[in-house]
């Protein structure tokens, strides 16, 4: 999830910490049975940010073991369009970052390649 700034407009990137992994990344979850991909994934933006999402392109999925067993996580840029954040029991903490920094405050390296595929969203736009 993506926003521009409200003050100076510059892009920035949504970053969540979960404390239950003590880690930081995108906002992300499972989807619900016979659940849309992008219906999810915008609910869980929503449940876990309190931010409504606009959603655009697809950006890459992630591929990885997750207790032995594969997962895949399906991605979208969108843009915040309104919400408040209120901290909740998998979300403690939210961070709007300018994309250098939100790729330095990822945990894992994996997800700083999201940031890359965005920014290459907006580059093709133009």
């Amino acid at each position: 999830m993506w926003r521009h700034s409200p003050v100076g407009g510059t892009l920035e990137l949504c970053l969540v910490h979960r404390p239950k992994y003590d880690d930081w990344s995108w906002p992300k979850g499972k989807l619900k049975h016979g659940e849309d991909p992008l219906a999810g994934a915008l609910r869980e933006v929503a449940e876990e940010t309190g931010h409504w999402a606009v959603p655009a392109v697809e950006l890459p999925s992630a591929h990885y073991l997750a207790n032995g067993r594969p997962k895949r996580v399906r991605y979208w840029a969108a843009e915040a369009v309104g919400g408040t954040f209120t901290p909740n029991d998998e979300v403690d903490r939210i961070l709007w970052l300018p994309p250098h920094r939100a790729r330095r405050r990822l945990t894992e390296p994996r997800d700083a390649d999201l940031v890359d595929a965005l920014l290459a969203t907006f580059r093709s736009a133009r």
